[in-house]
């Protein structure tokens, strides 16, 4: 009998805890070599924290990590990195600003002996082969990642990763931005550097994928490992059932004949210089209206131009009267609100607490006379927290250590606190556990019964 490879990964009783909240508790796992290790979980399950531990984000309270059999500290990312591990978060960490090449050579730049000085021309041939390698050999390395699409600048932080010589990539939900045909692409990256003996660490909401991809997938709940089975055995309905420890169930939709509501939202011959090209829709009291596309079919501009962020000509109108929206203050105002596609970076005030990022946008309602009223915050503050299942130690946790998902509600619960008559959610559920979306829909259609016209944007298109 052949004997089994080490782990090249293995975690012994490791606890996180935050004020409040055991965010992982004694986790016990081991990576194997040349695997694709699938995390699952609902959101707050504790996969990110999971993550931030390996990348050096974070500091365990307690446990080991090991790493090729030798306990491990890892203080930083630098350390993660030296070690060998590179991470790819969801959410882009790229400069706007620098090349593809230069973000793409970040890593061998800081890692130089030569202080203060770059080969520009290696940094292209370097940006040049692994942009080859995941399906963008023609894209020039010079431009600036700022003038990407999302899914482009998606493919760039893995070839920023790669760039690295990783023995371990971390993948945090990799094609949330990316369309069908790229997220194959991706895959079979993926599987080519599995035979190359590269272990990918997967996580995503994406339970069908996971099944097609992993070798073997670990469930975590509420901060515990429930389990870990191989993925040529396990099924769908196992992992929800793992997942959520109860049975996940979508309500059947009301379709109402809504043909004699009032139109809440009109749009007519909206335009914005090359992008959006002559749309025209309505959106009716009580209605849900989707918007589906790639992401680039140009469906992200006008959402910018809806809630005041684009400049724009044709005509909106909100309840039959047609104005000029400039700006979000005057969509607010309109009784309009925009929930963004790009959670942390435009949705969330992530130094903030959940209380201030709820009341953020209705100040006037728990203020008099330019004072903030403590009692009308915290009361603002819970009545969302409670009723769409923030799961957090409290009002006060910073917003930088909730989950994705419980991100979201927060972003919802600020929303819902101006009380609009138009709702607009642009990919409301990118990232969202199967729980947590089922949550949601069942809050949206709350909305939609009770009179609010909802406008969704998405590009998953079951949604």
């Amino acid at each position: 009998m052949e004997n089994q490879p080490s782990p090249i990964i293995r975690l012994e009783n490791i606890t996180k805890k935050f004020p409040g909240v055991v965010a992982l508790d004694r986790i016990n796992l081991s990576i194997m070599p040349g695997e694709v290790h699938a995390i699952v979980g609902e959101n707050g399950a504790g996969k990110s924290t999971l993550m931030n531990l390996l990348a050096g984000e974070l500091q365990p309270d307690e446990g080991t990590i090991f790493f090729e059999g030798i306990p491990q500290v890892i203080t930083d990312p630098l350390v993660s990195q030296k070690l060998g591990i590179s991470v790819v978060f969801q959410e882009l960490a790229l400069c706007q600003n620098l090349t593809i090449a230069e973000n793409i050579s970040l890593w061998q730049a800081s890692t130089s002996s030569i202080v203060g000085l770059v080969n520009r021309k290696t940094f292209e041939q370097t940006a040049r082969q692994y942009l080859s390698e995941l399906g963008l050999p023609d894209i020039d390395p010079r431009l600036p990642v700022g003038q990407l699409s999302v899914a482009k600048q998606q493919l760039v932080e893995i070839a920023k990763a790669l760039s690295t010589q990783a023995q371990v990539l971390i993948l945090d939900e990799p094609n949330s931005a990316l369309t069908q045909e790229e997220s194959e692409h991706l895959f079979a990256i993926i599987r080519k550097l599995r035979e190359r003996g590269k272990t990918i660490l997967y996580i995503s909401h994406h339970l069908e994928e996971v099944l097609a991809l992993a070798d073997r997938i670990t469930v975590l709940r509420d901060g515990k490992l429930v389990d870990t089975l191989v993925a040529k055995d396990a099924t769908i309905k196992d992992l929800i059932r793992l997942m959520v420890g109860r049975e996940i169930r979508v309500e059947g939709r009301d379709f109402r004949d809504l043909s004699d509501a009032a139109v809440a939202l009109e749009i007519e011959d909206l335009r914005s210089p090359g992008t959006v090209n002559g749309v025209s829709l309505n959106v009716r009291i009580g209605e849900i209206v989707g918007i589906a596309g790639m992401p680039d079919s140009y469906k992200d501009e006008l959402v910018e131009c809806l809630f005041g962020l684009r400049s724009y000509e044709g005509s909106i109108c909100i309840h039959g009267k047609k104005g000029q929206i400039n700006s979000p203050n005057d969509a607010i105002r309109e009784g309009m609100y925009l929930i963004p596609a790009d959670r942390r970076g435009s949705g969330a005030f992530l130094a903030l607490d959940i209380q201030d990022n709820i009341i953020a946008s209705n100040l006037k309602a728990v203020s008099q006379s330019g004072i903030l009223r403590t009692r009308a915050k915290r009361s603002m503050a819970n009545k969302f927290f409670s009723s769409l299942d923030i799961r957090a130690s409290g009002l006060k946790q910073v917003m930088a250590t909730l989950s994705g998902g419980n991100q979201q509600k927060v972003i919802l619960a600020r929303g819902l606190a101006t009380e609009p008559s138009i709702l607009v959610l642009h990919e409301p559920t990118r990232g969202i556990d199967v729980g947590a979306k089922s949550e949601i829909y069942r809050i949206l259609q709350n909305l939609a019964a009770q009179g609010a016209a909802i406008l969704i944007v998405s590009s998953e298109l079951p949604e």
